[in-house]
Protein backbone atom coordinates (compact mmCIF):
# COMPACT_ATOMS: atom_id res chain seq x y z
CA UNK A 1 0.00 0.00 0.00
CA UNK A 2 0.73 3.55 -0.73
CA UNK A 3 1.54 5.92 2.41
CA UNK A 4 1.56 8.96 0.51
CA UNK A 5 2.44 10.45 3.84
CA UNK A 6 5.68 9.05 3.25
CA UNK A 7 6.38 10.38 -0.42
CA UNK A 8 9.53 11.74 -1.76
CA UNK A 9 11.09 12.97 -5.38
CA UNK A 10 14.70 12.80 -6.14
CA UNK A 11 15.02 15.85 -7.89
CA UNK A 12 17.96 16.48 -10.20
CA UNK A 13 17.81 18.62 -13.40
CA UNK A 14 18.05 18.07 -16.93
CA UNK A 15 21.13 20.18 -17.56
CA UNK A 16 22.87 18.26 -15.21
CA UNK A 17 21.46 15.02 -16.22
CA UNK A 18 22.52 16.21 -19.92
CA UNK A 19 25.75 16.87 -18.95
CA UNK A 20 26.44 13.54 -17.19
CA UNK A 21 25.66 14.52 -13.66
CA UNK A 22 23.06 12.40 -11.23
CA UNK A 23 23.11 15.44 -8.54
CA UNK A 24 20.08 16.21 -7.06
CA UNK A 25 18.47 15.18 -3.30
CA UNK A 26 15.55 13.31 -2.04
CA UNK A 27 12.98 15.53 -1.29
CA UNK A 28 10.37 14.55 1.49
CA UNK A 29 7.23 16.07 0.12
CA UNK A 30 5.63 16.06 4.26
CA UNK A 31 8.06 19.50 4.38
CA UNK A 32 5.77 21.22 1.86
CA UNK A 33 2.61 22.74 2.60
CA UNK A 34 1.86 22.66 -1.04
CA UNK A 35 3.20 22.85 -4.71
CA UNK A 36 4.68 25.93 -4.85
CA UNK A 37 6.63 25.95 -1.84
CA UNK A 38 7.91 22.68 -2.84
CA UNK A 39 9.08 23.70 -6.39
CA UNK A 40 10.82 26.58 -4.25
CA UNK A 41 12.88 24.30 -2.39
CA UNK A 42 14.07 22.40 -5.81
CA UNK A 43 15.07 25.61 -7.24
CA UNK A 44 17.32 26.48 -4.05
CA UNK A 45 18.97 22.58 -4.35
CA UNK A 46 19.67 24.10 -7.70
CA UNK A 47 20.41 27.57 -7.44
CA UNK A 48 23.88 27.14 -9.69
CA UNK A 49 21.39 27.13 -12.41
CA UNK A 50 19.62 30.42 -13.50
CA UNK A 51 16.25 29.22 -14.47
CA UNK A 52 17.06 24.84 -13.65
CA UNK A 53 14.58 22.51 -14.99
CA UNK A 54 13.48 20.14 -13.16
CA UNK A 55 13.88 16.75 -13.17
CA UNK A 56 12.20 14.13 -10.59
CA UNK A 57 14.13 11.21 -11.56
CA UNK A 58 12.65 8.84 -9.11
CA UNK A 59 9.80 9.27 -6.08
CA UNK A 60 8.35 6.73 -3.75
CA UNK A 61 4.82 6.49 -1.80
CA UNK A 62 3.40 8.83 -4.59
CA UNK A 63 0.16 7.87 -6.32
CA UNK A 64 0.91 6.89 -10.25
CA UNK A 65 -1.19 9.76 -12.02
CA UNK A 66 0.26 12.50 -9.75
CA UNK A 67 4.01 12.26 -10.96
CA UNK A 68 6.13 12.05 -13.86
CA UNK A 69 9.26 12.99 -15.19
CA UNK A 70 8.97 16.95 -15.24
CA UNK A 71 5.62 17.06 -13.78
CA UNK A 72 3.69 17.02 -10.32
CA UNK A 73 0.03 17.66 -9.81
CA UNK A 74 -0.84 20.45 -7.52
CA UNK A 75 -3.47 18.18 -5.92
CA UNK A 76 -0.83 16.22 -4.95
CA UNK A 77 -0.50 17.88 -1.57
CA UNK A 78 -4.64 18.15 -1.36
CA UNK A 79 -4.77 14.30 -1.42
CA UNK A 80 -1.90 13.92 0.92
CA UNK A 81 -3.93 16.27 3.47
CA UNK A 82 -7.60 14.77 3.00
CA UNK A 83 -5.58 11.11 3.54
CA UNK A 84 -4.79 11.89 6.78
CA UNK A 85 -8.08 12.27 8.33
CA UNK A 86 -8.92 8.32 6.76
CA UNK A 87 -7.48 5.18 8.75
CA UNK A 88 -5.12 2.97 7.32
CA UNK A 89 -7.41 0.41 6.06
CA UNK A 90 -9.68 3.62 4.43
CA UNK A 91 -6.99 4.91 2.90
CA UNK A 92 -6.18 1.94 1.02
CA UNK A 93 -9.66 1.43 0.03
CA UNK A 94 -9.67 5.01 -1.31
CA UNK A 95 -6.07 4.18 -2.92
CA UNK A 96 -8.10 0.85 -4.61
CA UNK A 97 -11.23 2.90 -5.70
CA UNK A 98 -9.43 5.77 -7.36
CA UNK A 99 -7.09 3.46 -9.21
CA UNK A 100 -9.97 0.63 -10.10
CA UNK A 101 -12.26 3.99 -11.64
CA UNK A 102 -12.44 6.53 -13.85
CA UNK A 103 -11.04 9.11 -11.69
CA UNK A 104 -8.42 11.69 -12.33
CA UNK A 105 -7.05 12.17 -9.30
CA UNK A 106 -4.41 14.55 -11.11
CA UNK A 107 -7.30 16.46 -11.67
CA UNK A 108 -10.58 16.21 -9.76
CA UNK A 109 -11.36 17.86 -6.57
CA UNK A 110 -9.78 15.52 -3.89
CA UNK A 111 -13.00 16.41 -1.78
CA UNK A 112 -15.52 16.09 -4.40
CA UNK A 113 -13.05 12.11 -5.06
CA UNK A 114 -13.15 11.75 -1.33
CA UNK A 115 -17.39 12.29 -1.00
CA UNK A 116 -17.71 9.98 -4.18
CA UNK A 117 -15.71 7.18 -2.50
CA UNK A 118 -17.50 7.33 0.84
CA UNK A 119 -20.75 7.08 -1.44
CA UNK A 120 -19.54 3.70 -3.12
CA UNK A 121 -17.59 1.98 -0.17
CA UNK A 122 -19.21 -0.55 1.95
CA UNK A 123 -15.98 -2.24 3.84
CA UNK A 124 -13.46 -4.38 4.25
CA UNK A 125 -14.47 -8.15 3.98
CA UNK A 126 -12.77 -11.75 3.71
CA UNK A 127 -14.67 -12.37 0.89
CA UNK A 128 -17.90 -11.54 -1.38
CA UNK A 129 -19.86 -14.34 0.79
CA UNK A 130 -18.81 -12.45 3.92
CA UNK A 131 -19.61 -9.27 2.05
CA UNK A 132 -23.28 -11.15 1.10
CA UNK A 133 -24.16 -12.56 4.36
CA UNK A 134 -23.97 -9.33 6.11
CA UNK A 135 -26.05 -7.64 3.47
CA UNK A 136 -28.50 -10.44 3.52
CA UNK A 137 -28.84 -9.82 7.82
CA UNK A 138 -28.78 -5.89 7.02
CA UNK A 139 -31.38 -5.92 4.34
CA UNK A 140 -33.63 -8.67 4.53
CA UNK A 141 -35.55 -10.30 8.03
CA UNK A 142 -35.33 -13.86 6.65
CA UNK A 143 -36.33 -16.10 9.40
CA UNK A 144 -33.32 -18.04 10.86
CA UNK A 145 -34.34 -21.45 8.84
CA UNK A 146 -34.89 -20.04 5.54
CA UNK A 147 -31.20 -18.30 6.33
CA UNK A 148 -29.97 -21.90 6.59
CA UNK A 149 -31.03 -22.32 3.20
CA UNK A 150 -30.25 -19.10 1.35
CA UNK A 151 -27.25 -19.77 -1.35
CA UNK A 152 -24.98 -16.94 -0.04
CA UNK A 153 -22.57 -17.92 -3.25
CA UNK A 154 -25.05 -17.79 -5.83
CA UNK A 155 -26.17 -13.97 -5.02
CA UNK A 156 -22.63 -12.96 -4.28
CA UNK A 157 -22.25 -14.08 -8.09
CA UNK A 158 -25.07 -12.18 -8.88
CA UNK A 159 -24.58 -8.86 -6.69
CA UNK A 160 -21.18 -8.67 -7.78
CA UNK A 161 -21.49 -9.54 -11.62
CA UNK A 162 -23.93 -6.55 -11.37
CA UNK A 163 -24.11 -4.17 -8.10
CA UNK A 164 -20.80 -4.56 -6.96
CA UNK A 165 -16.96 -4.95 -6.97
CA UNK A 166 -14.68 -6.53 -4.85
CA UNK A 167 -10.57 -6.31 -4.60
CA UNK A 168 -8.24 -7.00 -2.37
CA UNK A 169 -10.80 -7.47 0.20
CA UNK A 170 -12.89 -4.16 -0.23
CA UNK A 171 -16.30 -3.58 -1.40
CA UNK A 172 -17.45 -1.28 -4.07
CA UNK A 173 -20.95 -0.17 -5.42
CA UNK A 174 -20.49 0.00 -9.12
Amino acid sequence: MIDIQEAQIYVGTYAKYNDGSLFGKWIQLSDYSDLEEFIEACKVLHKDEEDPELMFQDWEEIPEGLISECWLSENFFDLRDAMESLKDDNQEAFMVWCSHGSYDISREDTHVLLSKFWDKYHGKYDSEEDFVYRYVVDCYDLPEFAQTYFDYEKFANELFSTDYWFEDGFVFRR
